[in-house]
């Protein structure tokens, strides 16, 4: 039984998504980093790194619950994503002279009158959303192309920001529909999407079911030359006219003169076209192209396709004015965005939160370099060196479930504990663990040990993505745009 699932609720998606940043009850959402190792090969089936570390190009995550145990594994810090964070987002299309641009109908993959072809867009695209029926343009104002000459190239670049529809030099009719705030051009502006916001003042003057463009379908024959007006728009909406222009006793333009309202479908009958003057015109069809609920511009992510939504985050060094939870010690290969994470047993709260281990040592217990694989002898604990703050003698680690990385001999993952001696494998440090409770630059230690920040396995892992190595310094930011597709 044939049957879709509408674009309207890819939007109603997206807008359930959105709001769940800002609502009374919202979701808590944070964007992490992790995977300190390199992305590599084994034997065994599960594993994500071979023993040697050696670098190969990640691999794509499966969607499965595994997946989503190995992202606390490795993960490092986490940043909250707030609503100010968050925008709806739309394919960018950049204006370039010499392009020829769809224009906006409202039946695009509909059958064709009187046949079974679907209705296409001069571009092939058989859907609104897929067609490049809209454009950015270096001015960042965004229009949308009501009408493109008849398939033409696009020549003039559409400027200002009227709410009547323009006609540029080529004969392209636009409308426009917003303008990327400053805001927006740094938060939510990339190589292939930008935000997508409705503009007040265009959607307050929008006209439900006016009518602004009408297509020659089939130009007929038989009628009298000349331009004839007055020619009524029928159809359920009121007020529509239009003028016709017979060539060759055929139809070859036809213009709007009065758009009407309240059309969601419309005609012209050749009876009233030869009524205004038109003679025996015989066998034209012309297209009313209806407008979108609410008129052109009354809400500019609905009409776009605003069934994407940009999260953009920055991480800015360590971020020392938040705790200093990210390490620029090391690099990462991994970022997730997870929902409702729990830290400390509470929902999390907090700007940024630390995902890795720590211990604080005592006495001189050299220098552990980053990555490399420590050991205790007395537990048989296993784990892997993030960074290592000589100044505090603080140890900050990874456990994982692979024999490399955090598993002893047995197969066991074992928790470090007890004042028990750490030893580096490639470095020649050796430190004890403190038996003392205490605080160190707002890390906590219980007799010695933190096991970080965020609660591992809590929350929902919405999205993993594995990327080549990116390397951090305390002058340097990240910044991520994740776009989720609805």
């Amino acid at each position: 039984m044939p049957a879709i699932i509408t674009n309207k609720f890819r939007i109603h998606n997206s807008e359930q998504f959105s709001e769940s940043f800002s609502e009374s009850a919202p979701n808590v959402y944070y964007l992490g980093i992790g995977k300190p190792q390199a992305h590599g090969t084994s034997t065994r089936p599960d594993a994500r790194t071979d023993n040697e570390g050696t670098e190969t190009a990640p691999i794509t995550p499966a969607d499965s619950v595994q997946e989503e145990f190995y992202v606390f594994d490795d993960l490092l810090a986490a940043k909250k994503v707030t609503s100010s964070d968050v925008s709806f987002a739309i394919p960018r299309r950049n204006w370039t002279t010499g392009t020829v641009y769809d224009y906006y109908r409202h039946d695009y993959g509909n059958r064709v009158t009187g046949g079974t072809s679907t209705q296409t867009a001069d571009s092939g695209a058989t859907s609104l959303f897929d067609a490049t029926f809209y454009v950015v343009t270096e001015d960042y104002n965004v229009y949308k192309c009501i009408d493109n000459n008849g398939g033409a190239a696009s020549t003039v670049k559409p400027s200002g920001t009227s709410n009547t529809i323009l006609t540029t030099g080529d004969s392209y009719k636009w409308k426009y529909m917003y303008t990327l705030s400053a805001s927006q051009q740094v938060n939510f502006l990339s190589t292939d999407f930008m935000a997508v916001a409705t503009n007040s003042t265009v959607s307050s003057a929008a006209v439900d079911g006016a009518i602004n463009n009408i297509k020659i379908k089939t130009a007929g024959s038989g009628g009298t030359n000349g331009t004839h007006a007055s020619v009524p728009i029928r159809g359920d909406g009121s007020s529509g006219v239009c003028s016709v222009t017979i060539a060759g006793n055929a139809v070859t333009a036809v213009t709007v003169t009065a758009a009407g309202t309240g059309y969601t479908y419309g005609y012209v009958r050749v009876a009233d076209i030869n009524s205004a003057g038109g003679g025996s015109l015989s066998g034209a069809e012309l297209d009313c192209i209806i407008e979108p609920k609410g008129g052109h511009g009354f809400n500019a992510v609905k009409e776009l396709g605003g069934f994407f939504v940009m999260l953009n985050t920055n991480f800015e060094g360590a971020e020392t004015s938040n705790s200093g939870d990210f390490t620029t010690a090391n690099d990462f290969r991994k970022i997730v965005l997870i929902r409702d994470p729990k830290s400390g047993g509470s929902a999390a709260s907090a700007t940024t939160l630390r995902g890795s281990k720590a211990i604080l040592l005592t006495g001189s217990p050299g220098t552990f370099t980053a990555d490399e694989e420590i050991n205790q002898a007395t537990t048989g604990a296993v784990g892997k060196v993030v960074e290592y703050d000589s100044t505090n003698k603080i140890l900050y680690y990874i456990q994982t479930r692979f024999n490399d990385q955090g598993v002893d001999a047995n197969g066991n993952l074992t928790a470090f504990s007890g004042a028990n001696t750490i030893t580096g494998q490639t470095s020649s440090a050796t430190g004890t663990p403190s038996t003392s409770s205490s605080t160190v630059d707002n890390v906590a230690f219980t007799s010695g040990y933190n096991a970080g920040e965020i609660d591992a396995d809590t929350g929902d892992v919405i999205y993993i993505e594995n990327r080549s190595p990116i390397t951090r310094a305390s002058d340097q930011t990240e910044n991520v745009k994740l776009i989720v597709e609805f």
